[in-house]
């Protein structure tokens, strides 16, 4: 008695397929500048209201290396890197003004 093995055809889920957006690059890669460019938006608009002297510089850092890396969220790391920057402003009219990097409201 022999036995025949039938070969079954791949189905839906084993297909693999890349997306344009990726340009070849693994999943992993395309995320991580994705990512970075996510995460210098935050650290920007955070950057604002509080510690402007170590978040600014670090949003500034992660929107150029999401830049860098080709990320799909161009928009969103090129405003990283503004709002990193007027995180670093608003540090230098805060010591000009007030003498302090300290915010203050009122008298």
């Amino acid at each position: 008695m022999l036995l025949q093995h039938t070969p079954t055809e791949p189905t839906v889920s084993t297909v693999s397929t890349v997306s344009t957006a990726d340009w070849g690059r693994p999943r992993s890669a395309a995320s991580a500048a994705d990512g970075m460019a996510v995460a210098s938006f935050v650290l920007g608009l955070v950057g604002l209201l509080v510690m402007n002297l170590l978040l600014g510089p670090i949003a500034i850092g992660l929107a150029a290396t999401a830049l860098r890396r080709g990320t799909a969220r161009r928009g969103r790391a090129l405003l990283g890197l503004a709002l990193g920057v007027a995180d670093l402003v608003a540090l230098a009219v805060l010591v000009t003004v007030n003498g302090t990097v300290i915010w203050t409201f009122g008298g």
